[in-house]
């Protein structure tokens, strides 16, 4: 109780304590909303992979190519450990939109409707997204026409100030629009195998709007038997990739297994694959295939926190100063404390409790702190932006259309405690020197 009556005696005739309070609700709020904007981010690039790629993913070796996927696929869809799966072929070319207006983009023969079982494809299209039905290639008002989906980067500009489409305006001025792409492949018929140009027109059925800037910005996506077709004509239902959705509970682990062993025997049933050449088959989970680009993400992660830790660390010489200056002019208290009979022990309770209770304050309002302004980044950024004309946050340079802005409780907990141990540390000095102090060189001149 004496304890108690002390610290707040301190913390109401002392208000420059509130100082150290308000260092450590700082740090932690600045380490917290850091911490979970990176690993918000970070979440955000994983959970993409999944959303627009499927959980497993299935690569030939380097310059093969699937043949027959269908029959795989059903085999897969076969199993109990398996829901859906499909098949993609890839490719790269031109889209001429109009006149002048020609880009680079990636090409995905895809089936939609499969292809939305697999990931949550369908969710992108602007146009039937919202639709019951399963998303199709199908031309609204041009029956038999061959359609295909654009990324809406692909065919218009974000706004320069909010750096938002205008998805509605977007939407009513493509949806119908002949569009080509040129592309090319290897004419096998010639000796010299020389690149073959070639022209797929089609007419936009709808505009995928996923998110990630670089996809809705860099692919189209066209029936994958048309591009087939176009360019695999002599092979029998090609793709590049096929991806794979795990039913629910799942192991991914066990999957990737089961489906490698399926795939080693269908690659040398049924394509007269070497065994060799149906070992360098990848199989990786949506994850694993973003592990280099997560792994430099988390290092630039530390490498920000172990910069604002340091800076944060003040805090500890900040409490030591401030507790320091506390036991020189409560020198007096001190003594009459130590003249009732208390041990030295109990003296450096009294001044490492206040530090840690200072520590508990700080660490409370600045996890409150942080929790704050995570939850409102967005408008924040707006706001500085409207105020000072400054876009923070520029979907272009960060692939995301919006800021993450999920707490990491985790590490809002973990900086709390440290904060509190700080705080604790930085009395731990002042505490001692308490503690040493004789009463009878204290009542002797003060």
């Amino acid at each position: 109780m004496l304890k108690f009556f002390l610290w707040l005696k301190y913390l109401r005739r002392r208000r420059i304590v509130f100082l150290s309070i308000a260092a450590v609700a700082l740090s932690v709020s600045l380490l917290t909303v850091v911490a979970s904007l990176f690993s918000g981010f970070i979440d955000a690039f994983e959970r993409s992979a999944v959303e627009m790629l499927g959980d497993v993913v299935i690569s030939p070796p380097p310059g093969a190519i699937f043949e027959k996927y269908p029959q795989f696929v059903e085999r897969l869809e076969a199993t109990d450990f398996v829901e859906a799966a499909s098949g993609t072929l890839a490719s790269e070319g031109l889209l001429h939109v109009g006149r002048g207006n020609v880009r680079p983009v990636g090409i995905w023969g895809i089936e939609p409707e499969r292809r939305a079982r697999v990931n949550g494809f369908k969710d992108a299209l602007l146009r039937q997204g919202a639709l019951p039905e399963a998303p199709t290639f199908e031309v609204p008002g041009q029956p038999g026409k061959t359609g295909g989906f654009v990324g809406i980067g692909v065919v218009a500009q974000a706004d320069p100030e909010t750096d938002e489409y205008d998805q509605d305006a977007v939407l009513e001025a493509m949806l119908g629009e002949r569009v080509v792409i040129t592309t090319g492949t290897v004419d096998l018929s010639s000796s010299e195998q020389l690149p073959k140009r070639k022209m797929l027109p089609f007419y936009i059925a709808d505009v995928a709007f996923s998110g990630v800037h670089d996809i809705d910005s860099g692919f189209v996506y066209v029936p994958i038997e048309v591009l087939q077709k176009a360019l695999h004509s002599r092979k029998d239902t090609p793709a590049t990739t096929m991806s794979a959705k795990l039913r629910p509970s799942v192991d991914p682990e066990l999957a990737i297994a089961q489906i490698t062993g399926l795939w080693r025997v269908f690659a040398t049933e049924e394509l007269g694959w070497s065994s060799h050449k149906a070992q360098l088959t990848s199989v990786d989970t949506a994850r694993q295939l973003q592990y280099r680009s997560i792994r430099e993400f988390r290092k630039q992660m530390w490498v920000l926190l172990l910069i604002f830790g340091v800076i944060s660390s003040s805090v500890v010489v900040l409490v030591f100063c401030i507790f320091y200056m506390i036991v020189r002019l409560k020198r007096c208290d001190i003594a009459i404390i130590k003249s009732c009979g208390a041990a030295g022990l109990s003296v450096v309770w009294i001044f490492l409790g206040f530090g840690a209770t200072v520590g508990v304050v700080g660490a409370g309002i600045g996890v409150t702190l942080g929790y704050v302004i995570t939850k409102n980044i967005a408008m924040i950024e707006s706001q500085i932006s409207v105020i000072f004309g400054l876009k923070l946050w520029s979907s272009s340079v960060y692939m995301f259309n919006k800021i993450p802005n999920q707490v990491d409780w985790g590490w809002a907990f973990t900086f709390a405690g440290l904060a509190v141990a700080a705080a604790a540390l930085g009395a731990l000095v002042p505490a001692i020197v308490a503690a040493l102090t004789r009463p009878v060189d204290v009542l002797r001149y003060d």
